[in-house]
């Protein structure tokens, strides 16, 4: 393959994905299934899309958000708010061929509007933070996620760790994390994410790395390699909706549409 898919030539390899993982997937379940089945290389797998800007989303991503959303607005999907794609008919063993020639034009507006405020603050923090806000951005927005006794300690020249913290499963359990928080164009390796294992021997056996890019496919293996510590990936796709999310640099306008019920009124 020396040429990525369209997003119509994706549409049946997602369906085929979500049967092959029992009928839901989170995104990178469904992604790297994708992946996988098509046997994409990676040299086509990490291509930014946004070409000579700043952004955290690869160009296949975003053809596959793309594949998702029609297969939803044409009722083939369905998705929940924790993130999780479902096929409408559980029950499908094997994908028909479909083709979709057209979607609608106002998830065509959508799409395009959760492309320009992403785009716009991803370049912003890349732009227009320095090292140290961005750090203090991430110790606020962890803190916000429940994290307790969230320090700062890059500034030390900690090994490539950039602070420490307590985290909290329902208010009960609780266990110490590293991060390391990477302000950061392009794609972050599994030599990125060795290095902060490294760095984290001795410490605590999690780690969070958070960055404005990217990360390959090799560096998400490298995070959940059998035998390692774990390592939670956030990429500046993800970051972007955390901070929406929390309200947190990102502002949200509801447009209130109001309609007159005629029926109603002739039934006075």
């Amino acid at each position: 393959m020396n040429k990525l898919p369209t997003r119509e030539q994706l549409l049946n390899p997602v369906l085929q994905a979500l049967v092959e993982l029992g009928g839901s997937g989170s995104i990178d379940e469904i992604n790297e299934r994708v992946i996988a089945n098509l046997t994409i290389p990676e040299s086509l797998t990490t291509i930014p899309h946004l070409k000579g800007k700043e952004g955290g989303q690869t160009e296949l991503e975003y053809e596959l958000a793309w594949a998702r959303t029609m297969l939803r607005q044409n009722d083939y999907i369905e998705n929940s708010k924790r993130g999780v794609w479902a096929l409408l008919d559980n029950k499908q063993t094997s994908i028909s061929e479909i083709s979709l020639s057209t979607i609608n034009s106002s998830t065509e507006i959508k799409e395009e509007i959760e492309e320009s405020w992403k785009a716009k603050l991803l370049k912003i923090l890349i732009d227009k933070l320095d090292p140290s806000a961005f750090e203090r951005l991430i110790q606020r927005f962890l803190r916000e996620k429940g994290f307790s006794q969230v320090e700062v300690t890059g500034r030390t020249g900690d090994g490539g760790i950039d602070g420490k913290g307590i985290a909290k499963i329902n208010g009960i359990l609780s266990f110490h994390i590293v991060f390391q928080c990477k302000k950061y164009q392009g794609a972050v390796s599994a030599g990125h994410i060795r290095d902060f294992r490294g760095a984290m021997v001795g410490r605590t056996d999690k780690g969070l790395f958070i960055t404005t890019g990217y990360f390959t496919r090799d560096a998400i293996k490298e995070a959940n390699r059998d035998g390692t510590p774990t390592i939670d990936l956030i990429d500046g796709e993800k970051l972007a909706e955390k901070l929406k999310e929390l309200g947190l640099g990102v502002n949200i306008k509801l447009i209130e549409n109001i309609s007159i019920d005629e029926k109603w009124f002739e039934g006075i």
